[in-house]
């Protein structure tokens, strides 16, 4: 019979998740950074009107992010629960599964920010790398790993695991 887990240990199981989430905040940032040091190095102009245009075309795509990480979240998260394993044990099973999840909603949310650094690269202002940014920072706080969910598929593995024997 497993033994009891304390909410220590399974919080310590999510530090590499919380370390990822981390690093593509200090991207973020660092992309911020990059722009206000070298701005004028980096941009160079395109007409206002393709400009405009792939300023829309991105916008949308942004809007689009948000529900479609949502929903693949959603579903990772229920294939996780739900998915069978073989030897390995269902707690180890679980953090894997679910430090993929989060990397998975991480790097899309993060494609957001490349966004804003590609307009700016193009020739846009600073309001729309700020604007950009902080939709990904966003979904960085709303999409982070979530001690909640781990739990939930730990539990439903371990029934899992407890019918099979």
């Amino acid at each position: 019979m497993p033994q009891p887990i304390t909410p220590e240990r399974l919080t310590s199981d999510l530090i590499f998740s919380r370390i990822i989430q981390g690093i593509f905040l200090v991207l973020i940032i660092a992309l911020v950074i990059i722009c206000l040091s070298f701005g004028e190095q980096l941009q160079s102009p395109l007409e206002e009107t393709q400009r405009i245009f792939i300023r829309s075309v991105l916008y949308l795509l942004t809007i689009i992010a948000f529900p479609m990480t949502n929903l693949i979240r959603h579903i990772q998260l229920r294939l996780n629960e739900t998915m069978p394993f073989t030897d390995t044990t269902a707690r180890l099973i679980a953090k894997k599964r679910y430090r993929c999840t989060t990397i998975v909603s991480l790097c899309l949310i993060e494609i957001i920010d490349i966004f804003g650094f590609s307009l700016f690269i193009l020739g846009d202002g600073y309001n729309t790398l700020y604007i950009f940014s902080g939709l990904s920072a966003l979904g960085m706080i709303l999409y982070r790993p979530k001690l909640s969910e781990y739990i939930r598929i730990i539990d439903k593995l371990e029934s899992i695991e407890e019918h099979r024997t």
